[in-house]
This record gives structure tokens, sequence and C-alpha cells, in this order.
């Protein structure tokens, strides 16, 4: 295989992770085509996950990545079946939009998204929404659509985007940042968590609180959860995941309901917390620090946690506190205006997979364990932070493709069978295999929100 690149320069600012040699990647280098290498950022995400892996377990050379497992995991949501159903991609109002002078992005997949744009454009059917786009340029319907809480970008074109203060701060720093406690205290209940001696199931006993959404987030979760650990998802009552996403990203891991806002369930949150090894939150930066639950807050009470967090559009910047998804931020920092196409009239394009979402999980995946590789030396936890523009920006400073890439197409998945609450389902695996062996899925996704408020 050609060189992948390698995406593991953030993990070494940890001393336990710092002579760690990237894990082995097998399989095409190629295969999606377009002018950016999302296959590069596809295999460096994914190795950092396994050389982080390796790092925990001290098992080098045994978990590998590989090329065609990763195509699938990239696509998992469209190789998914559901009692022989597709699952549903973007809804009708979610896509692009042309403006008075460009286009714009919506993202309305949540109903409470949809509601937010149609009230604040005062349109009540689809084709009024698209007559008032016409009369507002592209930055403006992106002003006014944000500023009513729902979710959209202009597309811009990357010289544009490289112009703004957000771009500023998105391409600033590390693709993972982390930050240590500098005086660490005492936790109350230290943790005395240590690798499971099965290769299969290296996590076994490991708890992790995963306070995500949608795909990033999950993504990461539902791989610590296929290396055995004990992952308890929480939504808010009020705003059900979409279920196809869901069970695309809800195996080996259970599904539980807490409306933070009341006293009684932030209170057994808290419980769970303080008998947690890794928290994984994928909301609005600072969107949970109200309730304890920012990355502060929780290493001031478990001094010893490993906390990831994830936001749409960084932690520091203008747009820092904005709601945001993958193919939005596609949108705004240049991917859509290069992937346009104008065999029909030129109208913006994406990525062939969420890359963003799916490269940021397993970074994320690869931050958790890397900290938990630090803890294993030092006792002591940890904080990192992911964000799907920073990501986007690793993939525009990765080098254009090679002459050749793209020949030989997407490789084929291997599909596999499972019966669930939703019906039979079809999927695909991880992307890691363990001595060669492809790594699998243990449990299929349970019903949402069926799951005890307790760890197992």
């Amino acid at each position: 295989m050609e060189p992948v690149p390698d995406l593991t320069g953030s993990l070494r600012m940890l001393d336990a992770f710092s002579a760690a040699e990237p894990a082995a990647c097998s399989g095409p280098r190629w295969w999606w085509g377009g002018s950016l290498d999302v296959e590069g950022l596809a295999l460096g995400s994914v190795q950092a996950a396994a050389t982080a892996l390796e790092s925990l377990t001290g098992s080098t050379g045994r978990y590998s990545v590989s090329s065609e497992l990763t195509a699938a995991s990239f696509d998992s949501l469209g190789h998914l079946r559901i009692s022989g159903r597709k699952p549903q991609g973007f809804a009708p109002l979610s896509g692009f939009r042309p403006t008075l002078d460009g286009w714009v992005r919506l993202h309305a997949n949540y109903p409470h998204h949809a509601s937010r744009l149609m009230e604040t454009l005062r349109a009540t059917t689809p084709d009024e929404l698209d007559r008032v786009l016409r009369s507002m340029t592209a930055l403006e319907a992106e002003e006014a659509i944000t500023a009513g809480r729902g979710v959209a970008a202009a597309v811009r074109t990357r010289e544009e985007w490289t112009s703004t203060p957000m771009h500023a701060a998105a391409s600033t720093g590390p693709w993972i940042g982390f930050t240590r406690p500098e005086a660490p205290g005492k936790s109350p209940r230290p943790s005395s968590w240590i690798p499971s001696t099965d290769p299969f199931r290296p996590l076994a006993g490991l708890r992790v609180l995963d306070l995500t959404r949608v795909i990033a987030g999950p993504t990461a979760t539902r791989l610590l959860g296929a290396l055995g650990a004990d992952v308890l998802r929480i939504d808010p009552p009020g705003l059900p995941e979409l279920t196809d996403a869901f069970v695309d990203s809800g195996f080996d891991k259970r599904s539980a309901e807490a409306d933070l806002n009341k006293a009684g369930a932030l209170e057994v949150v808290h419980r769970l917390l303080s008998a947690a090894d890794v928290v994984v939150t994928g909301y609005r930066h600072g969107g949970l620090d109200r309730f304890g639950l920012g990355p502060d807050g929780m290493l001031d009470v478990r001094p010893d946690l490993v906390v990831v967090t994830l936001s749409a559009w960084a932690s520091t910047g203008p747009w820092n506190g904005r709601r945001g998804f993958d193919s939005v931020v596609q949108a705004a920092c240049g991917i859509a205006e290069r992937y346009g196409n104008a065999d029909d009239g030129w109208r913006p394009g994406a990525l062939p997979v969420q890359a963003l979402d799916h490269a940021t999980g397993y970074g994320i995946a690869a931050a958790a364990l890397a900290l938990l590789t630090e803890r294993l030396h030092t006792g002591r936890g940890g904080a990192a932070h992911l964000s799907l523009v920073r990501t986007a920006e690793a993939l525009f400073r990765l080098p254009s493709r090679g002459p050749a890439s793209g020949v030989g197409g997407v490789p084929l998945p291997e599909f596999r069978l499972v019966d669930s609450p939703y019906g039979p389902l079809r999927f695909v695996g991880p992307p890691l295999t363990m001595d060669g062996v492809p790594l699998q899925y243990g449990k299929a996704p349970v019903k949402y929100g069926t799951s005890a408020l307790a760890w197992q």
C-alpha cells in the first residue's frame, strides 16, 4: 500500500504515546475519487485509533487497518438495511438551495431544526422556502437561520473561507487538542480498570458514558463498545435521535433517556459519572457546562476521568457556539464548492461519504484510548477536544491525490446479518482487524431509550 497520512501526531503530545509506531494498513490506497484525499483521511483516522489501541494493550503489530473495512464503515448508514429497508439519508428540507447570489446548505433532518427553519423564514411550504431564499444572499440566509437556532451555512469557496476569522480559529492547533490537569487532586473513587487479556475485547469492564448524537460521537463509542466497553448512551427525552441513525451506531451499547433539566435525573447522571472511566460528549461547545458536565467540571470531581468532547465548530472562534453537522461544515469551508458539478448547470457537491463525521469519530476513539494509556502510567485523567471543522482543515492539508488515484473503485463490503428489536439488520463491521481477523460487533442495537440508568 502507498503511504497513509500519519494522523497520530496529536497523540504524541502524551508521554506514554510518544514512541508508538503507527499501526499497519493493508488493501487499496485509493477508491472514492475526487480532488481531496478522503481515503487518506479515513485510513489515517482509523490508523490513529488502532495505534492508540496497540499502545494501550502493549500488543504492537496485532491490530491493523483494512482499507476494505474502512471504506465500508465510513458508509455504514448507506450499507445498512433495516428489515430490508434502506435508511433515509437527508430529509426533504435538507440540502443545497439557491439564493440571490449563490447557494446555502440547510440541515433540517431533525423536526425541531425543520420547524425553526420554516418559522425563521416565515415559510409554510418548500416552494415558499425556495422563494424566500432566492430573495436573500447566501450570507443573509446563513445569519438569519442560525440566529433562529436553525442550521445552515453559505456555500463558500475555499478562498472565501480562509479569509474568515472562523478559519483562523479552526486551523490553529493540532487535530486533537489535549489538556491535562496541572495539579490533579485525588479522585474520590479512582478507577482500577486495566485492559483485558482478551485481544478481541481488551476494553471489557471499561465504563463509557456516551452523551453524543448523530454520527461522529456515536461512531467513536460504537468502536469502544465493539472492543468490549460497557457503553451507556444517554439522550434527552424531548429530542429523540433519528431512528435510522440510532440503529446504525447503536451496536454494542445500551440506550437510556434522562432530562438533565430535572434535578433527579441529573443526580442519577452524576452518580453514573462518579463510577465512569470515560465520558464522551457531542453537543455545542459549552452546552453541557451548566449541568456540571463540561470537561473542567467533570475533571474537578474526578481527576482520573478521561473526557473527550466534540463540537462542529471548534472551541474557539466566533462560531464556537453554533449548531453544525458534517454537511454544513463541508459547505462553509470550501468542500462543497470544490466538489461542485457543472453537468446540468453548476451546483455544489459533497464528499462521497460523511467523512468528517467518521474520521472525527475515530479520532475521538483514538484520543480516549491514548488518554487511558497515559492514565495507566500516571493515574491521572485528562481531556481531549475535536471538531468537525478542524477535521476538514486536516483534510485540506493532505497532499494532492496521486495520478492513478481512484482506479479500482470502492471495495465490495462484507455484509453481516443480525436480528434486532427493529427487525433483521444487514450491516457492515468495524474497520479494524486483530491478527488479521476482522473485529466484530457483539450485540445488536437495543430499543431506543429502554436501558436502565445504571452500569452493568
